[in-house]
Parts: structure tokens; C-alpha cells; sequence
């Protein structure tokens, strides 16, 4: 056997990968809806005589966006209170239910009524299935999972074209049967969101059920130690509005002694790791964006300082982020050589995830309550009880931890590149009386030279004393959200604090971070909506007849329309493998980069399409561009600015008010649709082919614009440091 195939890295992301394509299935279904009523839509309007009623056909087409419209309003407050997973259950009833109401529906207003069940369903999945995949997925290959839905949607148009296409050959088609059939796949989701279909670990963690966000974590992770990324989610439960950035020259810690004058310690989210570090600035190019911009920011002083900021990041971070593995940053590695004897000779191990008796912890699961949830952080543990592998890398060695697996892991690793860890603070309380508290730092080690030898680095003002190596790293600080006690020594309550916990409320919305992701957020939906994909995709069969693209197949002996349902189905198979290089290149070049080279070849085929609908160059001739225009924009929006809208959605806003920014974004998301959807048949009579697609010309190139100016790029990032870079950018802004 391959070992290769039973490697760590796979086997720790199987539960993830496995979680996100059973959760996609929900748009499957809604890919699977949108082409079977673009098929059917003809057959309905020869049944009840709509051919001279294009309100009532538009009606039929948009009642299942008006469903989801009107659901979506309620999803995100709803899925922040029961749950995410409550709500897909409910996605998958819907479709089945209106599956079979279709499937009997004896006149137009029971079809309506069907229609709007479906809506319903297609509302709850297009708004949940992102926010799930991103609150599971590990930061490293989020956008590829998260392009998943995309793949999935396209799968289900495919599969219904064809559906479509082989039910028009018959004789006496039927719709009912086209739509019905829609509870079948409807019911493979239901038993999968039921019996597979874990809670987001997100979502327990806002609840305090640690218990069940750390098992849920094992299982999606694959490993038993998941205490670090439980402390992340617990600090992504906090405020950003405070968040600042430091910047750090850190060196190994000298045991527990007190720190010089000017140095502070920062404490790992494993027992026995400390560092020492100095406060310096101006260094690193996340603190000096952060302060001033960058030259290409200030000759271009309409790019939001969000976009630069991000860009700090991207511009330096190492090779690995595309890894599924989450190392130490290079460079961040030979200081932790020089752990301490006292820590090395300890033989206390406090482990979350084995605790047995003789710990001083009950075994009994049923005396485990969710408040007193043990946990690693800012706890004893022994270099005898951790696993060392010294790994060299550029010409500076690694110290890594094995776990259960035999897999090297980082300690303090969250993903991206980035490290999580704590320094004590303390204030002064109303009385007077000094109260000690922690405040949490994501560490980022500045892309440049980075690996200093000797004792003291050519830093002004940094000079740290100390054997081996330093390293310069800016830093997110703000308030903990964890409750910790009164030293970092010591078994530790993991669990948030009141304030963290709290039910989220629409006043937070106003935070200058959040307000400044939901301008990207609600920007980017009402762009990729009005450049007409959905509308385009409804009346495909349409759209291609009118350009002649019966043409094209007449000698097979196909008639108008078949050939146009024939040449969909084609369309959207071709779309997969652009969705395909999409998913391999979401979490490498990334979402504002897919954006902004896709979003061109989308501008050109619409402006050909102009030319080829104003100029007659003969039928064959027009229907030949036509087709390729139409599928190169289809190849290319799917690539683009079909996936990454409503995945930047699912990541750049705070977890504690995460719902109700979806179900804002979502609402515009199908409002939107609607307009388009129901305008289309009217447009199509007024201005005609040409000036439709003229029109979506004109949105992408606005889109292209927007994107430049305001849109960050996201790729590899933890949802909180996300969250926390939106804060420190408004900052900046205002």
C-alpha cells in the first residue's frame, strides 16, 4: 500500500474535505433547480398560455427567489441562536417537500406555492453552506473547500440539462416531472445533513459547549490536540474594535526569572513556552502599513487601507501557506532550542484532550461538566512529554512537536503563518486596586531577512540579550476573550468570558470593522449579481435561440428547442474543470486575484456578443459567436465572480455578529437576483440581446474597479486575524 495515501496531512484533512462536500450538496440542489426551471419554463408557458404574459412567466421563474429572499432575512439571527446545522436540516425538508408538490402541482397557483418551498430551501443553503464550510474548514484550504459549492452548483445544472434535454425528445414532455424530480437528490441531503452533518465548532464555542466544539474539532482535524485552535475560536468570541498592532524583536525565554526593563513575556498556547520579546516600530512592513500605507497606497489614494494592509501580509508570507501543515514560521524556530532546565525537568503534563486520574481530574465524562473544561493553555508541560523533530529550513532549524500521529506540528501554529499567543497586562479597577488580566497577540514574523544570528540584532533601540536566535514579528493585540486565571502556570478553565459570550445585537454592526466588511461585503453581491450571471443562467435556452443556435445542430435533427438545452448542458459541463483550476488557485493566487483577471475576459465576450448581435454576418456566423461568447463568460465568471463573493462573505466578519452581516449580505444577494430575474423577459423586448449584455459590459467594468480599490485579499488567513486586520484598516481609514 501507498503509504503516501495514509499520509498525516491527508488523513488529518479527510474530515473537513468530507464535512464540506456533504454540506455542498444544498447548492447542488439549487444549481439542479435553476436549469430545470429554465427548461421547464417553456413547457409551463405552452400549458397555461403565457406566451403573451411574460409577467406571470417572469413570477414563475422569480417566486423561488422571493422564498429565499424573505427566509434569508431571518437565517442569520435564527442560525446564530439554534445553530447552523439546524438550519440545513430544515434546507433539505423544503426541497424535498416542494420536490413532490411540484411533481403534482394541477395549476399555476399551487406551482407558485411550490415554488416559493423551494425558495425557502435554496435561501437557507446559499446562505449557510459558506459560513459552514469557513467555520470548519482548516485556514490553509478554505477556499478551495469553499469553492466546492460552485463545483457542486454547476454538477447540478449539468446533471438537469441533460435531465431537460432527454425528457424534450419525447413526445409529450413534462414539466411536472422535470421539477418533481428535484425531491430525490432532495432526500440523499436530508439523511446527510441528519446522520453526518456535525454542529460548526464556531457556533459551540460561541454557546460555551467546549465539550462538544473540542470533539467536533478531533473528528474534522483528524488528531486528538486541537487545544490551540479551541483558544483561537474562544478569542475570535472577542472585540476587534481595541485591536492594535505591535511590532516585537522576540528571543527565547531565560527560564521564569522577571524580564529587563522594556522586555514583556509571551506565553504559548502550549504548558512551559515563553518568550521574551521587546516592543520596537517601525520595522515591519504589517506595522508600517498599518501606520502609513505603502508608496503604491499613497500614488493611488483611493485604495482602501484595508486593501493594503492585507496586501503587507500576502506580500510576505512564506511559500508554505498553501500547506496543509502548520508549522512555525521560518526562522521562528532555534530560539525555542533554549527552553530552560527548570522546564525541561518538570514532569507535570497537563493534556485537554487525555486527561486521566492522577492528574487531579476526574475520568468520569459524566462528571465533566462544559465549565470545567481543562485546558493546555498557559499550563506546565514537559519537553519529556512532547515529541522534538528538528527540522532545517533555510538554513534555520525548526522545533516542532509530533502528535499522536507522528505528524510534526506547531505548537503555537493557527494557520497562515500565524502564531497565537498572550502577555500579562494589568489596570487599575474604579477602587484603585490593580487587577491583572491577558491580553492576545496573533504574530506574524516579518517577511523580510528574518533569521538573525547572534545575541543582539541591528535593530535601533531592540538590542536583546540572549543566546541564539531573534526574530522580528508584528503583532494583533487585544483583550482576551478567555477566562484565565491569575498566572500562566498551572491547569487552566478554558472556557470565554460572560462578555464574550453575549447574544450579538445589531449595534455592533456599527464598529467601524464591521461596517467596513460589510461595504465589501454588500458591494461585492449587488456587482455580481447585476453583471447578470443568474439571469443569464435562468434563460439560457432562451437567450441561445434567439441568437440561432438552432443553427448550429440542425443537422441533427434537433429542433430549436432541444438544440438550445442540448448547447447548455454543454456549457455547464465545460464550466467544471474552470471551477476545477478555481479550486486550485483560491488558496494560491487568491480570491482579489481570481477577481481581478477574470472579470476582463468577462467584459470582453459580453462586448463581443454586443457586436455580434448589432452586426449580421450571417446565421451561422452570429450563432458561432454566440454560443463561445456565452461559454466564455460562463468558464470565467465560475472561476471568478461566481465563487469568491459569497466566500469573502463567509470570512471577513466577526464571529459574534457573523449571522446577521450573512443575512444582510445574503438579503442584497437575492434581492438583486430578483430584480435581474424579473427584468430580464422585459429587457429582452425592449433593448434586445445586444443592449442586455451591453448593460452587464458596463457592471463588470465597474466591478473591476471595485475590486481594486476596495476589495482585500483573504487567502490563508484565520476568519479572526481576518476580522481583527478589518478593525485595524478602519482605524486607519477614518
Amino acid at each position: 500500500m501507498d503509504c503516501h495515501l495514509l499520509s498525516p496531512s491527508r488523513l488529518r484533512m479527510r474530515g473537513a474535505v468530507l464535512v464540506a462536500i456533504a454540506a455542498a450538496i444544498g447548492n447542488l440542489l439549487q444549481g439542479w433547480d435553476n436549469a430545470t426551471i429554465a427548461g421547464a419554463v417553456m413547457y409551463i408557458k405552452k400549458e397555461f398560455k403565457l406566451e403573451g404574459d411574460p409577467t406571470t412567466e417572469g413570477l414563475i421563474v422569480a417566486m423561488s427567489l422571493i422564498g429565499a429572499t424573505v427566509i434569508t432575512t431571518f437565517s442569520g439571527p435564527l442560525s446564530d441562536s439554534v445553530g447552523r446545522r439546524p438550519l440545513m436540516i430544515a434546507s433539505s425538508i423544503l426541497y424535498f417537500t416542494s420536490g413532490l408538490v411540484m411533481l403534482w402541482a394541477p395549476d399555476v397557483h399551487v406551482l407558485l406555492l411550490a415554488r416559493l418551498l423551494d425558495g425557502f430551501g435554496v435561501g437557507l443553503a446559499v446562505t449557510l453552506v459558506p459560513v459552514y464550510i469557513s467555520e470548519t474548514a482548516p485556514a490553509e484550504i478554505r477556499g478551495l473547500l469553499n469553492t466546492l459549492p460552485q463545483f457542486t452548483g454547476s454538477i447540478g445544472m449539468f446533471l438537469s440539462y441533460c435531465m431537460v434535454f432527454g425528457m424534450s425528445l419525447t413526445k409529450s414532455p413534462s414539466w411536472r416531472t422535470m421539477l418533481g424530480l428535484l425531491f430525490m437528490p432532495s432526500l440523499i441531503y436530508l439523511v446527510l445533513t441528519v446522520m453526518f452533518l456535525p454542529e460548526s465548532p464556531r457556533w459551540l464555542v460561541s454557546k460555551g459547549r467546549m465539550n462538544e466544539a473540542k470533539k467536533v474539532l478531533q473528528r474534522l482535524r483528524g488528531r486528538e490536540d486541537v487545544a490551540g485552535e479551541l483558544a483561537l475560536l474562544v478569542e475570535g468570541l472577542g472585540s476587534s474594535e481595541d485591536t492594535s498592532v505591535q511590532e516585537y524583536i522576540i528571543g527565547p525565554a531565560t527560564g521564569e526569572s522577571s524580564t529587563e526593563k522594556g522586555q514583556i513575556r509571551l506565553y504559548g498556547t502550549e504548558g512551559g513556552q515563553s518568550y521574551i520579546a521587546k516592543p520596537v516600530a517601525g520595522q515591519s512592513s504589517i506595522g508600517i502599513a498599518s501606520r502609513h500605507g505603502s508608496i503604491f497606497n499613497q500614488s493611488m489614494p483611493l485604495i482602501d487601507p484595508v486593501v493594503t494592509l492585507f496586501g503587507s501580509v500576502h506580500e510576505k508570507v512564506p511559500g508554505e501557506v498553501g500547506s496543509l501543515r502548520s508549522m512555525l514560521l521560518p526562522n521562528f524556530g532555534s530560539m525555542f532550542n533554549n527552553m530552560t532546565s527548570d522546564q525541561q525537568g518538570k514532569e507535570d503534563h497537563w493534556d485537554m484532550e487525555s486527561q486521566k486520574d492522577g492528574d487531579g481530574y476526574a475520568s468520569d465524562p459524566e462528571a465533566e461538566s462544559e465549565d470545567n473544561l481543562k485546558s493546555p493553555l498557559l499550563s506546565r508541560q514537559t519537553s519529556a512529554a512532547m515529541d522534538k523533530d528538528i527540522v532545517s529550513r533555510r538554513g534555520s532549524s525548526i522545533m516542532m512537536r509530533t502528535n499522536a500521529a507522528g505528524e510534526a506540528v506547531s505548537a503555537t501554529g493557527i494557520g497562515g503563518g500565524w502564531q497565537l499567543m498572550w502577555k500579562k497586562t494589568e489596570r487599575v479597577d474604579g477602587t484603585g486596586k490593580k487587577e491583572e488580566g491577558y491580553q492576545r497577540i496573533y504574530l506574524h514574523q516579518d517577511g523580510a531577512d528574518g533569521h538573525q544570528h547572534g545575541s543582539a540584532l541591528s535593530v535601533p533601540g531592540a538590542e536583546m540579550q540572549g543566546e541564539g536566535d531573534c526574530i522580528q514579528a508584528a503583532g494583533l493585540v487585544s483583550q482576551s476573550a478567555l477566562r484565565i486565571g491569575s498566572h500562566p502556570i498551572g491547569p487552566e478553565i478554558m472556557r470565554p468570558t460572560d462578555k464574550a459570550t453575549k447574544r450579538s445585537s445589531w449595534k455592533e454592526i456599527l464598529e467601524p470593522g464591521v461596517k467596513r466588511a460589510l461595504f465589501v461585503g454588500i458591494g461585492i453581491q449587488i456587482l455580481q449579481q447585476f453583471s447578470g450571471i443568474n439571469g443569464v443562467l435562468y434563460y439560457t435556452p432562451q437567450i441561445l435561440e434567439q441568437a440561432g443556435v438552432a443553427v448550429l445542430l440542425s443537422n441533427l435533427g434537433l429542433g430549436s428547442t432541444s438544440a438550445s438545452l442540448l448547447i447548455s448542458a454543454l456549457t455547464t459541463l465545460l464550466m467544471l474543470p474552470s471551477i476545477g483550476i478555481a479550486m486550485r488557485l483560491m488558496d494560491v493566487a487568491g480570491r482579489r486575484s481570481l477577481l481581478l483577471s477574470t472579470i476582463p475576459v468577462l467584459i470582453i465576450s459580453l462586448i463581443v456578443l454586443v457586436i455580434g448581435s448589432m452586426v449580421d454576418m450571417g446565421s451561422v456566423a452570429n450563432a458561432t459567436i454566440s454560443t463561445i461568447s456565452v461559454i466564455a463568460y460562463f468558464c470565467c465568471f465560475v472561476m471568478g465572480f461566481g465563487p469568491v463573493p459569497n466566500i469573502l462573505c463567509s470570512e471577513i466578519f466577526p464571529t459574534r455578529v457573523r449571522g446577521l452581516c450573512i443575512a444582510m449580505c445574503a438579503l442584497t444577494f437575492w434581492t438583486g437576483d430578483i430584480i435581474v430575474t424579473y427584468s430580464l423577459p422585459v429587457m429582452l423586448n425592449s433593448i434586445g440581446l445586444g443592449g442586455v449584455f451591453g448593460a452587464y459590459a458596463i457592471i463588470c467594468i465597474i466591478s473591476w474597479i471595485f475590486v481594486f480599490l476596495k476589495v482585500p485579499e483573504t487567502k490563508g488567513m484565520p476568519l479572526e486575524v481576518i476580522s481583527d486586520f478589518f478593525a485595524v484598516g478602519a482605524k486607519q481609514a477614518d
